[in-house]
């Protein structure tokens, strides 16, 4: 890939974010599931979702640059980039660096809680976009307006963790998420849900959606930077 100098990309007042970790692993989720994978997980999250496994984001990181960032990522040399957090869109300076990997002409995914604006992220970059279920303990805070700036490369999240979420999901898939929209995801809870019985009640009704499981945590568990 040829790679142009972040320097010429961005400008003096968005070169910064603070960063919890940059790491090589196998994405675990999304239709890019199995990949090697850059992940660059940003510090910090307005939400504070019951089964978060990434607590140690909220306040934990170091400030570094674009330049910096992008170094790292290119020396594990794999073209799939997913900036995560916490809550990547909680730093405004996350929209630069999303355009810049872009720019390197990296293949680049968002996951993004669903509770920020999304509307000026760039069209390249593929969002997997939370929507929180009431198991999550912060539906209140999904911005359904988003909906609106989701495309067909984008993926929707739903986490699932009993019975009612489950219906739940159902209903709003049936109602408010767009009939095309074919990357819905139905994840169920680790540890609350098992993946088998989310399988059983997608197929009894027979819902366009895809059931996915956290392939990092069969093949790590809960280890960070994994």
């Amino acid at each position: 890939m040829s790679k142009t100098p972040a320097s010429e990309n961005v400008s003096g007042a968005d070169k910064t974010l603070r960063i919890n970790e940059i790491f090589l692993s196998i994405q675990g989720e999304s239709s890019r599931s199995g990949f090697p994978t850059v992940f660059v997980r940003l510090t910090g999250c307005p939400l504070r979702c019951h089964y978060c496994d990434t607590e140690y984001a909220f306040h934990e990181g170091s400030i570094m640059t674009i330049e910096n960032i992008l170094q790292q990522v290119s020396s594990y040399q794999t073209p799939y980039v997913t900036v995560t957090g916490g809550e990547p869109l909680a730093q405004k300076t996350c929209l630069s660096l999303l355009k810049t990997l872009c720019d390197q002409e990296y293949r680049v995914s968002l996951e993004t809680s669903g509770a920020l604006d999304i509307s000026k992220v760039d069209p390249r970059v593929m969002k997997v976009m939370d929507i929180k279920t009431p198991g999550s303990g912060e539906s209140d805070r999904n911005r359904y307006e988003n909906l609106s700036f989701i495309n067909e490369m984008d993926e929707l999240k739903l986490v699932i963790c009993h019975r009612q979420d489950y219906e739940w999901a159902k209903e709003l898939v049936a109602e408010r998420v767009m009939t095309n929209q074919r990357n819905i995801l139905f994840s169920p809870e680790q540890g609350t849900l098992s993946a088998t019985q989310l399988a059983e009640w997608v197929l009894e009704d027979k819902l366009n959606v895809r059931l996915q499981i956290q392939l990092h945590k069969y093949l790590w568990g809960n280890t960070p930077g994994k």
